[in-house]
């Protein structure tokens, strides 16, 4: 029982950033870009993930046992390299989660516009900066769980409400109508698709949970958070589509609101604040994570409040530089790289030629994600 319950609270971690921002933004990026195919796209960037997800288990299996025990150059470099590559990518993420509940707080009111996001982020970064400066964020983290809890019944409700909105319209005279994707070329659309990627992310967090639970554990945590993370990712496309010819074209990074307001206009008020509770909390771990990693470079000699008003004074930076759609862009691309480097530490470790080809297949495409995701639209 109690290695039950460990695991299932290793697995709460990765989850609650996997959801964190995805199911509120993938489907109508995906309705855009690919249409009626969203579902295949779907299952692509989730192949792709699990792919990702293996080489960081093996990372914890075989990697860090390496860097534990006088580890070759190569290896620590590349660690190091891939860490420092973790905290720009945290940064970037308190911005786009941050980006994602203003845009469903102010739809909620009709106030959606640019400024009014940049004006509702930044204050959240400054509320966020203000606690870990004062009292530190360690108080907040019980949010993870709650928010986790309430994600997956707002989650459950909206597949509900899609499946009862797809049986209807399949019983009716005009049937089930599938989107037509918006006008974009094949390469257009490769670039768009692998500016998702961030959407699935989350899967690598317990590889830096070793100091509260074993290898094998955390090895779990990631897997089972995949697999469930997958289920229901491919459901909530599948049972949403149809949904989305409703918009007539015009996709918004709030648009699921409108998606809900179709199927039951009941679920928008929850909508919203699961999508608040999810994206203060994502946004709270990942200032503690990237603060906690920039202390542990530098061997602590960075206090811990002076790493929150780093954190915060960046994502405030990018708040006012790019879109929401722009940052999911910028995002993608970070946590890419960050993927691609600890490819590289896995390979620095493998004996094994076919794992190593392996690698180096994975790398090109996390390498193509880095240099070329664009935003959706």
């Amino acid at each position: 029982m109690a290695q039950s319950n460990s695991l299932t609270k290793a697995t709460t971690t990765p989850l609650a950033s996997i959801f964190g921002s995805g199911f509120l933004i993938i489907v109508p990026i995906l309705a855009g870009a690919v249409g009626h195919l969203s579902v295949i796209a779907m299952a692509g960037v989730c192949a792709l993930a699990i792919a990702v997800g293996s080489v960081i288990r093996f990372n914890i299996r075989r990697t860090e046992p390496v860097l534990a025990d006088n580890p070759p150059e190569s290896t620590l470099s590349l660690e190091r390299a891939s860490d420092l590559a973790l905290i720009l990518a945290y940064v970037i993420s308190v911005s786009l989660y941050l980006h994602i509940l203003a845009a469903f707080v102010l739809g909620g009111f009709d106030a959606d516009t640019e400024l009014n996001e940049n004006i509702v982020t930044t204050a959240v970064i400054g509320v966020i900066m203000l606690i870990g400066m004062t009292k530190g964020l360690a108080p907040l983290e019980f949010l993870e769980s709650w928010a986790l809890l309430i994600t997956f019944a707002i989650i459950a409700l909206l597949l509900a409400g899609f499946g009862y909105f797809d049986w209807n319209a399949w019983q009716s005279s005009a049937g089930i109508q599938m989107p037509e994707p918006l006008k974009h070329t094949p390469w257009e659309v490769l670039t768009i698709l692998a500016g998702t990627l961030i959407v699935v992310q989350g899967f690598e967090t317990p590889r830096y949970l070793g100091d509260e639970f074993d290898s094998d554990t955390r090895i779990k945590a990631s897997r089972w958070s995949q697999i469930i993370s997958t289920v229901v990712y491919l459901a909530f496309v599948a049972l949403a589509l149809p949904l989305t010819h409703l918009l007539q074209g015009s996709y918004d990074d709030n648009s699921l609101i409108e998606l809900t307001k179709f199927a039951s206009p009941l679920l928008v008020t929850p909508l919203i604040i699961a999508a608040a509770m999810s994206q203060f909390s994502a946004a709270v771990a990942d200032t503690m994570s990237a603060t906690g990693n920039m202390e542990e470079m530098t061997n602590h000699h960075l206090k811990e409040k002076f790493g929150y008003l780093l954190v915060g004074g960046g994502a405030i930076s990018l708040t006012w530089s790019a879109s929401t759609l722009e940052i999911l862009a910028l995002a993608s691309r970070a946590f890419a790289f960050y993927y691609l480097l600890q490819c590289f530490v896995a390979f620095t470790v493998s004996k094994s030629p076919v794992q190593k080809a392996g690698i180096v297949v994975l790398s090109v495409v996390l390498a193509f994600i880095t240099v070329f995701a664009v935003p959706a639209g």
